[in-house]
């Protein structure tokens, strides 16, 4: 379960049996679960909300996405080395 990085309290990591998903982070509060909130990653570079099980709030996740879209080719060359493969996409 690598950390990519951290925004204020927020984790941004990849989960490691992630079993051929397309790219996607986590993000936690405080300590990483396998059941928070996940966002995956756009062919043109954004981010979609999967769920929000970490509930975090609004205000909190805007931020928290554009973060996650600014460091979009750190978190594909991540993805890249952790998993050994090319990643794919939600959309």
């Amino acid at each position: 379960m690598p950390k990519l990085f951290r925004v204020g309290r927020y984790i941004v990591y990849f989960w490691s049996n992630e079993n051929g998903e397309p790219i996607h982070v986590h993000i936690a509060e405080v300590t990483p679960t396998a059941g928070a909130t996940k966002i995956w990653l756009t062919k043109a570079g954004g981010c979609v909300v999967a769920n929000n099980n970490s509930r975090i709030p609004q205000k909190d996740l805007t931020k928290l996405l554009e973060m996650i879209s600014a460091q979009f080719f750190m978190i594909y060359a991540a993805w890249k080395e952790h998993f050994c493969e090319e990643p794919h996409f939600y959309c």
